[in-house]
């Protein structure tokens, strides 16, 4: 191989190039809409190629699988499903303010089924589409450009003549930066480009006047109309968007929340997710308003009916939605597009500003185009009308010429030899002749009927309409403010046409605030077995049943119904569970396993004590490890809010042995793998922090570990079985803390 061919390149300096042309193709060529028509990539090609096919708004649909195929061979050489889902996005009202496609078939709907297969769906432009963004395609306004394989030509931008920018929003994901624009009332945008137009000074402030906020397909209240003007003026900031309710009192006392409109947000399967949100509502607990929820959602409109009980505060459950669901939404707004061939984040008045400037770009190409045609129409008509008042001398020139060639320069020079006159006047009338090129061959090609006086009187009047429209083109291209009249007209039409009422409410709303009804506070008995399943019972259950409850559970004792439990664990973690989470009913129903409502992880940690929070409170907690650290910790510490917290720390290797709030016991024991007990008193134990290791409460041996723990009150029976053997721990010798204990022989 020729060395001379081989190019180096530091590895990274290649992948940094890479990258960097593979982002901005995705931000350019792909995923951001350009400021001037609004429109990505695919969607201004699919657009084009449906206007390229002749699929206009008042000729037959077509398959979409012909549109999508058309587009993909001709001008976006990506995957097909990425072209049928632009379309299908085109054609959803519910998603756009102003659907650019009529659809015909099954394209979707707002509760996020997808649209049919596009072997089975039609299309063709919408009007508007038709009308407002490919209207003057053929007035060559804009510029044409290769596509990827150069075998067709395609527009650089559609002459679209409203903001769609801001009409029907955006969104789309690029490298290292992503566009979300809400859509907006096309009667007030088109409102604030005249504003604009007529005072290019105007503030942000003041085009609100005309533009409220975001006009959202589906509704909905914006709550927060104090934050817009920032929004506007910078194109970053948050939306908030809230659900529209009503209330339905029925005959039986009852009310019905019923949910007309939807957060932009919720379009989709975030409806099915909101529905279930509510269930879960009432599965844990934290309402017990709900008797029933249905969708009755239809073509008609979205319809949520939510059944609450009798005595039920309608409202105050309503502000729990808005707390707890997506019922109350944020829309997050970073109005990004591309301007002037590189991504920028615009406010309200730059996307006003660059848009008119594209209008008046279009505006003097397509009237310096009309203009350029009237002056070439008026150039062959005013040869006409000349050629009109000597038909005669023409007629005897088209008869003594041999050729085309002969009679055309005798029109055009005056040439006249070889050509046969009938007298000497008409030569020397044929050699004056000076018609211009264009008005000679529109003469050779005129048909006799034209000499018809009506004929000859349509000719004159035609030449009158063209030169009032010159009169008219050049008014406008040499005064601003008649171009600025025209586009004015033209958007007043589209107004006309098209605009609709606003759908979304923005005003200023207070924070939703939920009020949880005050629980009557009750005495509950804790269950867990040893398999973990853990429930609640009321106390003359237990008492009916305290033997076999206390036989078959691990862990029975009281707590309040408005209380939590803390569980300890040999990791050293402290998980504390609502009492309300646990499920309450009979004796013998199975419970709930106790990973289920606390982050406890059976696979990593075992649970060395179970206790409620108000036991916690009154008492000191002991804590034992397997490598005989010990420590007292006040109760309260454990008071907390999170769902875990460290209880203690732990050495390497070490674990929690023995969790314990102490009441009346006044001696430990430590007894050890190997069979060492160590008696001493509790007061000899420091109190901690949770946060501390504690300090040494027996020598071990090497491989030696605390095994098992016992709390000893004077005078009580404290007899334990020991491999066989029973040992009184009260008879025990008593020690001091950090001893090595006496072994029990057996």
């Amino acid at each position: 191989m020729d060395d001379s061919r081989i190019i180096k390149t530091e590895y990274s300096e290649e992948m940094q190039k890479s990258f960097i042309d593979y982002a901005m193709s995705v931000i350019i060529a792909r995923a951001l809409p350009d400021i001037r028509d609004g429109l990505k990539p695919v969607q201004r090609r699919t657009l084009y190629d449906m206007y390229e096919l002749g699929i206009r708004y008042d000729r037959p649909y077509r398959k979409s699988a012909r549109i999508v195929g058309d587009t993909m061979g001709k001008y976006h050489p990506h995957g097909d499903s990425s072209i049928y889902d632009a379309l299908v996005v085109m054609t959803q009202d519910f998603k756009k303010g102003l659907p650019l496609v009529d659809g015909h078939g099954n394209f979707g709907n707002i509760e996020g089924d997808g649209a049919a297969a596009m072997r089975y769906t039609e299309a063709r432009l919408a009007r508007v589409t038709q009308e407002a963004f490919l209207g003057d395609l053929d007035k060559d306004v804009v510029d044409f450009i290769p596509n990827f394989d150069e075998t067709e030509k395609e527009p650089s931008v559609l002459p679209v003549k409203i903001p769609n920018f801001l009409v029907n929003g955006s969104e789309g994901i690029a490298v290292g930066m992503a566009t979300s624009t809400p859509p907006h009332n096309l009667g007030e945008v088109i409102d604030a480009v005249k504003a604009y137009m007529q005072n290019e000074a105007i503030t942000t402030k003041e085009l609100m006047r005309y533009l409220k906020g975001p006009d959202f397909p589906t509704g909905g209240i914006v709550t927060n109309k104090d934050d817009l003007l920032n929004i506007y003026e910078t194109g970053v900031g948050k939306i908030k968007v809230r659900g529209k309710v009503e209330f339905e009192k029925l005959k039986n006392g009852k009310t019905n929340v019923v949910i007309t409109e939807i957060p932009y947000p919720m379009i989709g399967m975030n409806i099915s997710k909101f529905l279930s949100d509510v269930a879960g509502l009432v599965e844990t607990k934290k309402t017990q308003d709900v008797t029933d929820i249905s969708n009755q959602s239809s073509k008609e409109g979205i319809r949520i009916v939510i059944e609450l009980r009798k005595d039920a505060d309608a409202e105050n459950f309503v502000n729990l939605l808005y707390k707890k669901t997506r019922l109350e939404d944020t829309f997050g707004v970073n109005m990004l597009a591309i301007c002037n061939g590189r991504p920028e984040v615009m406010g309200l008045k730059s996307i006003l500003k660059a848009n008119v400037d594209f209008q008046f770009q279009t505006a003097t190409r397509k009237y310096k185009n009309l203009l350029a045609k009237e002056l070439e129409r008026k150039e062959i008509q005013e040869g006409l009308i000349k050629a009109c008042n000597v038909i005669d001398l023409i007629i005897e020139i088209l008869r003594g010429s041999k050729d085309r060639a002969m009679a055309k320069a005798c029109l055009v020079e005056g040439k006249a030899t070889g050509i046969k006159f009938r007298n000497k006047e008409s030569r020397i009338m044929a050699e004056q002749l000076s018609f211009t090129e264009k008005q000679a061959n529109a003469i050779l090609e005129m048909r006799l009927y034209k000499l018809i006086g009506l004929e000859i009187e349509a000719l004159i009047k035609e030449h009158e309409d063209t030169m009032a429209n010159i009169y008219r083109y050049e008014d406008i291209l040499d005064r601003r403010d008649s171009m600025a009249q025209v586009i004015i007209n033209e958007l007043d039409g589209y107004k006309k046409a098209y605009a609709a009422k606003r759908r979304t409410v923005i005003e200023n709303v207070q924070e939703a605030v939920y009020r949880e009804k005050e629980m009557e506070e009750t005495e509950l008995i804790f269950l867990m077995d040893r398999f973990g399943y853990a429930k609640t019972i009321d106390l003359s259950t237990y008492e009916r049943n305290k033997e076999a409850a206390d036989s078959e559970n691990r862990f029975a004792f009281a707590c309040k119904n408005t209380g939590k439990i803390c569980l300890f664990t040999s990791a050293g973690q402290l998980h504390t569970i609502k009492v309300m989470d646990l499920p309450y009913g009979k004796f013998r129903d199975k419970g709930i396993p106790i990973d289920n409502v606390s982050n406890y992880n059976s696979e990593k940690e075992d649970i060395v004590y179970i206790t409620s929070q108000t036991e916690l409170n009154l008492r000191q907690v002991a804590f034992v490890t397997a490598q005989a650290m010990v420590k007292m910790v006040s109760g309260g510490e454990f008071d907390v809010s999170k769902r875990t917290v460290a209880a203690t720390k732990l050495g390497d290797e070490d674990k929690v042995v023995s969790v314990m709030p102490i009441l009346e016991q006044n001696s430990i024991v430590l007894q050890t793998r190997e069979g060492f007990f160590l008696k001493f008193e509790l007061a000899e134990i420091p109190e901690k922090k949770k946060a501390a290791v504690g300090v040494r409460g027996m020598k071990l041996g090497a491989k030696d570990a605390v095994e098992s723990v016992y709390y000893v009150q004077n005078a009580a029976d404290t007899a334990i079985e020991y491999k066989g053997k029973s040992i009184d721990l009260n008879r025990l010798k008593s020690g001091k803390r950090d001893g090595k204990g006496t072994k029990i022989r057996v």
